[in-house]
This record gives C-alpha cells, structure tokens and sequence, in this order.
C-alpha cells in the first residue's frame, strides 16, 4: 500500500507493474491473508497501525480478485483502468502535432510491440497493456535468474523507454500541465 501510493503520485508505468507484481504475490500466497501478513506485511519497518491498514488494503485486493473472477490469471479493473487511462492519453499524444518526440518513440517502439504480439499469439491484446507484458515478463525472467537473449534485452530496453515517456506524459497531464489543444 504505501509503496503503491508512492508510485501512483511519482510514475504511473511503475505503478502498474508493481501492482501487478501484488496480484501475483496474492496468488502466490494462495489468496491466504494470514499468509500474505507473514511473508510480506511482518517485513514492513512501520507501527502496528500502518501494518493494520496495509492488511485491510490487501484484504481488499484479494476480494476485488476474487469478486472479478481473477484468481487464477488476469487483472482487477483496478489495474485495467490505468491501462484505459494509459491509453486515452496515448492516443490523444499521437494526435497532437506539437508531441513529435512521442510520436518518434512510439513508432520506434511499435515493431517491438507487433513482433511481441505475433510471438506471443495475443494479438487482442491492446498495444499499451503488450508493452507492460513485456517488461514485466522480463522482469519477472530477470528475478529468476534465467537468461534472456540479447535481442529480448534491447527490445525491452526500447519499450521500458517508450513506457517511461509515457508515464512522464501522464505525470505532467495530472498535473494540468499538458496542452494537447
């Protein structure tokens, strides 16, 4: 909870991928809250208090989960709503003739994106959430020690690149300070 408050106010994109990171802890814990308070919440450096409120906060997350039928895979609407956002202001940048840098970035970064989603077969899936895909299944690769290819490397470098022009661009429209007109 505080680490998700901190990274919603300071980058979105983070924010995103640690939240999914808390999903996939609450299953990795087999949705046991008394589970999740030993492994996770005994860790936090913070008064009874703060644990108390960091408890109900995952209280409510495994309800979302399993209110939204996402116990086994998927998101909550939680997390799909910033996507959603991600991906309004997305394409309000592309259509705003003074964000050339974006633009670049983007279309720098799409034949990632479409090589990703041929490999992968999840051609449904909306560019913005393939590109979160990404980066978190290379993380998730990097965390458990196996190797990833030199091309998956760069590849993931051009789109954690995109993603933080993004999240930048969504820090500075929050904070009224985008003009897209």
């Amino acid at each position: 909870m505080i680490v998700a408050l901190q990274k919603r106010k300071e980058n979105i994109a983070e924010y995103l991928l640690y939240m999914w990171q808390v999903e996939d802890l609450i299953r990795a814990n087999h949705f046991d809250l008394d589970s999740i308070s030993r492994t996770v919440i005994a860790q936090y450096d913070q008064p009874e208090e703060v644990k108390k409120e960091i408890t109900h906060w995952y209280a409510e997350l495994i309800d979302m989960m399993r209110g939204e039928g996402v116990m086994e895979s998927g998101h909550i609407q939680l997390n799909k709503n910033v996507i959603i956002q991600l991906t309004d202001l997305h394409l309000r940048l592309l259509k705003a003739p003074q964000e050339m840098v974006y633009q670049a970035a983007y279309y720098k970064t799409l034949p990632y994106i479409v090589q990703l989603r041929a490999k992968s077969g999840g051609t449904d899936l909306p560019e913005l959430e393939t590109a979160f895909s990404a980066v978190y299944g290379f993380l998730l690769l990097r965390m458990q020690g196996k190797e990833v290819t030199a091309e998956t490397t760069e590849a993931i470098k051009q789109i954690s690149a995109f993603l933080a022009t993004l999240a930048s661009k969504y820090k500075e429209d929050a904070n009224n300070e985008l003009d897209l007109e």
